[in-house]
């Protein structure tokens, strides 16, 4: 069999795990990746060679990882962070061009995504360019699926990491980037290694999921148009965070993440043998018809079986972050505009990348038609 270009039509098409022309098994119901995820005892998330805080641990280690990395993307800790990201947003708009077609990807979304990232963390503003670039060769990197292309970009990355941090070992500043680096809370100095990894977690996966995720926000609002009205009249945070979540559901793009098997095990009928590695496809178990009704855009009803940001001890430790942003980016968009597609020179990702690669659309002055 062969896997689909577009991550979101496996849901439709395989098994619930199943073994792809020589891939790693992967699962796909909804049942599936949920037994997996949520049993870290069998299904160990060791699977790199690299360090991966708090992503690649397991355990004891990973429980006191995640309990210092939780204290800065607590709810409480980032809502703070709002009227920055207002301002981030606002500033993104107004520098978009005079243009009717706008590609919500990279002209919204990734210079969104690296200016709150920038706010955030208390970076060089002067480092925009360079990690919007970055956004778009690690895209690149990805779906060549060339290992040699990937750890180029990783090790690009590190360095930028480490120019920010190394000034601050010495010089420390009140900055989040500051705080982390003479965090003490394990009971010891973090290595430089691990202030690296976890800022990566933090930041380098999430600049392009960010960008994608807005774009995939804004494609369902643009076939809602009574539902942009209802928004920019005003509507409640759990409000807000139900739709986003209910538009991720539809358009995933976060498509899949690795195990390894420590024992023998068997799920939906299939044999996994200790040390196999599988993938947890999220985005087919966001569209498992076993689960959902999947194309339905059903908030409230879909919740409870929504896998976007994970699920178990590995669920996703910046949630309230990212939908702080993605909230406080359209929140600013519906109180200047109406957004409408124009259908024009849209491109999807494919695997291993979901979501869209261009997405155009229009920026229409309030009170205009979206239909």
């Amino acid at each position: 069999m062969n896997r689909s270009e577009d991550p979101r039509v496996d849901a439709d098409t395989q098994l619930a795990v199943h073994e792809l022309g020589g891939e790693p098994l992967c699962a796909y119901s909804n049942q599936a990746v949920r037994s997996i995820v949520n049993d870290p005892a069998t299904f160990s998330s060791a699977v790199s060679r690299h360090l991966q805080i708090p992503n690649g641990l397991d355990g004891e280690e990973h429980a006191r990882f995640r309990t210092l990395i939780d204290a800065y993307l607590a709810p409480e800790v980032v809502a703070p962070l709002e009227s920055r990201f207002q301002k981030v947003a606002a500033d993104v708009l107004e520098a978009l061009p005079p243009s009717e077609a706008i590609d919500a990807v990279m002209e919204i979304g990734a210079p969104f995504a690296v200016k709150a990232m920038i706010a955030w963390l208390g970076w060089p503003v002067s480092m925009a360019p360079q990690l919007v670039q970055w956004v778009k060769d690690n895209q690149k990197a990805t779906r060549s699926q060339d290992p040699k292309q990937t750890a180029e970009i990783a090790r690009r990355y590190d360095e930028m990491i480490r120019a920010v941090i190394t000034p601050l070992m010495e010089h420390p500043d009140q900055t989040v980037t500051s705080q982390l680096v003479h965090d003490r809370s394990a009971g010891r100095e973090l290595e430089p290694p691990e202030i690296v990894s976890i800022l990566r977690n933090w930041t380098a996966g999430d600049l392009g999921s960010m960008a994608a995720c807005i774009a995939v926000v804004l494609e369902g609002l643009s076939d809602q148009p009574h539902l942009q009205e209802h928004l920019a009249k005003g509507a409640s945070q759990r409000e807000w965070d139900a739709i986003i979540n209910e538009f991720l559901r539809i358009d995933d793009p976060f498509v899949s993440n690795r195990r390894v098997a420590t024992r023998d095990v068997e799920v939906a009928g299939v044999r996994i043998r200790k040390g196999q590695q599988l993938r947890v496809h999220w985005t087919a178990a966001n569209r498992d018809p076993q689960a959902f009704e999947v194309d339905e855009f059903r908030p409230e009803e879909h919740a409870s079986n929504n896998v976007v940001w994970g699920e178990g001890p590995h669920a996703c430790p910046g949630r309230a972050l990212s939908l702080l942003e993605i909230r406080v980016c359209v929140q600013e968009l519906l109180s200047r505009y109406r957004v409408r597609r124009t259908h024009g020179r849209d491109e999807r990702e494919r695997y291993p990348v979901g979501g869209w690669r261009r997405l155009e659309v229009e920026l229409l002055p309030l009170g205009a038609s979206v239909v």
